[in-house]
């Protein structure tokens, strides 16, 4: 970190989209102005913030909303990032060469450089989120990366089920754990399922704010795309899981939190996870499946 001062202020932004793309980049360029207007330091984007969310269905005329990096969204973000003096992390549909794409998170420091790329590592392939067919799974590993605000690390969406992603994530110096989301109710489902669902998805972030001693955010889009209801409740929560702010189901919101990174050290000295990790045992989390007979 390159200033003194530990404390943070950190913005998530759920947003509605629409089918134009310049619609959506100007409601996003909006929003992020105004929560560095409200003293926002790192702002997150939700995943995809550019368009509706492309994989219900299995169309290649969608590979069209996709752009190279550096491209116009990129530029753009980049442009405002520097212009406000802030750190912004964004999600987009990623054109790397004809015919290879990725789901990719793009981090700019203050001066509207870009100081960082992650590309989404686990590509699910359910009813309705159908992104083997448009992503290549990322090939760069789990990082994170040094702003002027600390330290910061990303995954994307089907990422945060996978507590190997947050702790390698952690393990690189990772102050703060962005999670940029598109994940809603089939309507069939949702009078059942749906308060389980939505549990069960901030459960198991919160669980990696406590498993490794950081904060973790979470922006989540909003509103109903097709046959997805976007389910929102966008979170930041402390080293600790507690909730530092909570989004609503179905708003357009800015939720900022002051994260104060020296948290981070009374967690884990109180709660040693790390320091009581057996890496000497854990050969066995690079094979698919342990029979029970297996030594690991």
């Amino acid at each position: 970190m390159n200033t003194k001062s530990t404390s943070r202020s950190v913005a998530v932004l759920q947003m509605r989209c629409v089918q134009d793309k310049d619609t959506n980049v100007a409601r996003a360029t909006e929003l992020v102005r105004e929560a560095a207007g409200k003293g926002a330091q790192i702002v997150c984007l939700q995943e995809l913030f550019h368009g509706l969310y492309p994989c219900q269905a299995e169309d290649h005329a969608l590979f069209a909303e996709a752009e190279p990096i550096p491209g116009p969204i990129t530029q753009a973000m980049g442009k405002l990032s520097g212009e406000l003096g802030i750190v912004l992390v964004i999600s987009m549909f990623e054109k790397r060469a004809a015919g290879l794409y990725h789901n990719t998170a793009v981090v700019f420091d203050v001066d509207g450089s870009q100081c960082g790329l992650y590309r989404k590592m686990h590509i699910p392939d359910d009813p309705l989120y159908y992104e083997k067919f448009y992503f290549t799974p990322g090939d760069l590993g789990f990082k994170s990366f040094d702003t002027k605000f600390g330290r910061v690390g990303v995954c994307v969406c089907w990422d945060q089920w996978f507590p190997e992603a947050a702790r390698l994530t952690a393990l690189t110096g990772a102050e703060i754990l962005f999670y940029p989301t598109a994940i809603g109710w089939h309507p069939s489902e949702k009078d059942e399922f749906g308060a389980a669902q939505h549990s069960a998805w901030e459960t198991m972030m919160r669980s990696h704010a406590i498993a490794n001693g950081v904060y973790v955010a979470a922006p989540n889009r909003v509103g109903s795309e097709g046959e997805i209801e976007f389910w929102g409740g966008s979170f930041i929560c402390d080293p600790y899981g507690n909730l530092l702010q909570k989004g609503s189901v179905g708003e357009d919101q800015i939720l900022m939190a002051d994260c104060d990174f020296k948290l981070m050290d009374t967690a884990r000295t109180h709660w040693p996870f790390l320091r009581d990790r057996r890496v000497d045992a854990y050969s066995g989390l690079t094979k698919r499946f342990l029979d029970a007979d297996s030594n690991g």
